[in-house]
């Protein structure tokens, strides 16, 4: 690394790709240490349960959930793409949610997700957010805001069983490798292929 230069803004042009979360003990762990943070838990609750983008669950607002029964929608349009996109919330999400708007005063057009000052938070700040999780829980490798949005489709697949196919469709992938590469799924995959015995 050149002086002056910072690990964690990468020159323009370059990528810096980070993981899912793909242990559910890991996941546990980090829901247990967020469990008196309301708006850090729901943060993270939403993050991996849905395939919203850092950006997009920060436009989410109090007025938008605050009456929503499991699996109920939300519409947002969202910022990378500009494309509208109704999503579901399923009943962890919605208890989350309940929790954070009991923990103070809600306006209904009051971002969900706020600091102390008020303001809503930045997709930095939950890229900080996400590093300082990991890290508290002693979970090496590359994470950050990304990493919620990866470790739902990470877990839709592994976990769950959905299809390539189906996880196209959600993130809005071109191909199916495309949707593998960016669950880092297909790697594990192969390797396996070797371990059958004939």
């Amino acid at each position: 690394m050149k002086k002056g230069e910072n690990f964690n803004h990468p020159r323009s042009g370059a990528e810096i790709k980070v993981e899912p979360i793909k242990s559910t003990k890991d996941i546990a762990s980090i829901k247990k240490l967020l469990s008196d943070r309301p708006r850090d838990y729901c943060l993270f609750v939403m993050g991996i349960n849905t395939n919203l983008r850092a950006s997009d669950l920060l436009q989410i607002k109090a007025g938008q959930v605050r009456s929503l029964k499991p699996l109920g929608e939300i519409e947002l349009r969202e910022k990378k793409t500009g494309k509208r996109r109704r999503i579901s919330l399923n009943k962890t999400c919605i208890d989350a949610i309940k929790r954070l708007l009991t923990s103070r005063e809600y306006g209904d057009d009051e971002s969900l997700f706020c600091g102390r000052s008020g303001q809503p938070l930045t997709v930095p700040s939950i890229n900080r957010l996400v590093k300082e999780w990991c890290s508290a829980i002693n979970l090496s490798g590359n994470f950050g805001s990304h990493s919620l949005r990866k470790s739902f489709g990470f877990h839709q697949r592994v976990t769950f069983g959905r299809g390539v196919a189906e996880l196209m469709v959600v993130f809005n992938h071109s191909s199916e490798r495309q949707t593998l590469d960016y669950l880092c799924v297909q790697p594990e995959e192969v390797k396996s292929l070797y371990a059958n015995e004939l």
